[in-house]
């Protein structure tokens, strides 16, 4: 029998998730590896409880894996499985009656914490700056601070974050627009620290 893939580690996720829809285990247990730390942390930005954060990612790989013949071949991957955890939680959260019967993530606040590693941060100006930006972008509304995150630091298009948000194209980039205005606005010093504090996170 002919191997259904080589060299897994090295395929992109549009490849790991055709192997996997065929059956790959190599392929399934890749995809896994790759996304499961990130997809556990922002699962923790909605829930401070890691063990059932956990528990929602394993799970999502496990759905994935068992109705695998029935998933979209044509999907991005790492949105796909963003959004999966995302209203995976919101069951959680309906199921425990944290939140009104809904599964809606609308009222579910972004906790995740915006902070630049000190070890990129040159001298006690710039660290005084830095936590200045920092304060300015975790005081963002919820869904501004999800929307900044998912657009920054996973790399969504604004259409992959309407979907994962649930609401349309110019809704998310409202979302993105006020965000960066406000920043823009009360934020007097060079723009470039702003794209160094998304792009430094992990």
């Amino acid at each position: 029998m002919k191997r259904q893939i080589l060299h897994t580690d090295t395929l992109d996720d549009s490849t790991l998730w055709s192997n996997l829809k065929k059956g790959n285990e190599k392929a399934f247990s890749t995809l896994f590896k790759k996304h499961y730390a990130h997809l556990v942390r922002y699962g923790n930005s909605f829930i401070p409880f890691p063990e059932k954060v956990q528990d929602c990612v394993q799970d999502v790989f496990t759905d994935i894996w068992v109705y695998r013949n029935k998933l979209n071949e044509d999907v991005v991957v790492k949105a796909y499985l963003l959004s999966s955890v995302r209203k995976r939680i919101a069951r959680l959260q309906e199921r425990d009656h944290i939140f009104r019967l809904s599964t809606s993530m609308d009222s579910v606040k972004f906790l995740f914490d915006f902070s630049i590693e000190h070890h990129l941060i040159a001298d006690e100006t710039t660290a005084a700056k830095v936590s200045h930006l920092n304060r300015l972008i975790n005081d963002l509304p919820s869904r501004q601070k999800e929307a900044l995150y998912l657009r920054y630091n996973q790399d969504l298009t604004v259409d992959q974050i309407a979907n994962m948000l649930e609401v349309n194209y110019q809704s998310a980039n409202n979302l993105l627009h006020r965000a960066l205005l406000s920043l823009r606005k009360e934020w007097k010093g060079n723009i470039l620290l702003i794209l160094l504090l998304f792009q430094s996170v992990f």
